[in-house]
Parts: structure tokens; C-alpha cells; sequence
């Protein structure tokens, strides 16, 4: 089984073919294809493949994926307050998220 670590959204992933991820947005609409050209480390379960690792990045290596879904993440509450000066404050925020189902890895040279 393939595998790689890729940086989006200023986050890295463990993926895998097959995986989805649920990652800060991207532009496109639900069917599109995306490809993450960030890709950190390539390597393979077995034992006699060699892994991959960038210096930051992979020369060649790309993940390709689908976009499953547009959307957005659960409410985060967030909380404000100063003793003893009557000051109270409440707000929520939501984060535009990005569903991606990830097709292949195309791994790049040593």
C-alpha cells in the first residue's frame, strides 16, 4: 500500500489511495479533480521499497484526488472576558472545509 504526507492549508496529512480528507477549502466544484504538488514524504508498506523523503519536497511526486464535498465545519465558540469590568463577549466561527477522496500517488524520482 502507497502512502505519502502532503502539506495543504498549512497542515500535513497522512494519505493513502482511497482516503478522504477533510481539509481547510479549496476552489472547485464537487466532481473536480485537485492535485497536491506538496508532497513531504512517498513511500510503500513494503519492506524492500524505499521511502522517499523530500528535501522539503519530493522531486515529482504528486497526489491526485477528487473533491467529494463543499461545506463547512462544526461551530467553534469562542470566549472573551476581563474580570471585574462587566466585559462578556461570545462568538462563533465555522470553517470552510473541503472534502477530498484521494485517486493515486504518483510517486517521484530518488
Amino acid at each position: 500500500m502507497n502512502y505519502a504526507i502532503i502539506r495543504t492549508g498549512g497542515k500535513q496529512y497522512r494519505v493513502s489511495p482511497g482516503a478522504t480528507l477533510r481539509i481547510e477549502r479549496l476552489d472547485g466544484d464537487v466532481g473536480a479533480a485537485v492535485e497536491f504538488q506538496e508532497v513531504l514524504l512517498a513511500g510503500s508498506d513494503e519492506s524492500e521499497a524505499p521511502v522517499h523523503i523530500g528535501t522539503p519536497l519530493v522531486q515529482g511526486a504528486v497526489v491526485r484526488g477528487q473533491i467529494v464535498a463543499q461545506g463547512r465545519d462544526r461551530k467553534i465558540l469562542v470566549y472573551k472576558k476581563k474580570r471585574r469590568k462587566n466585559y462578556r463577549r461570545r462568538r462563533g466561527h465555522r470553517q470552510s472545509i473541503t472534502t477530498v477522496r484521494v485517486t493515486e500517488i504518483v510517486h517521484g524520482a530518488a
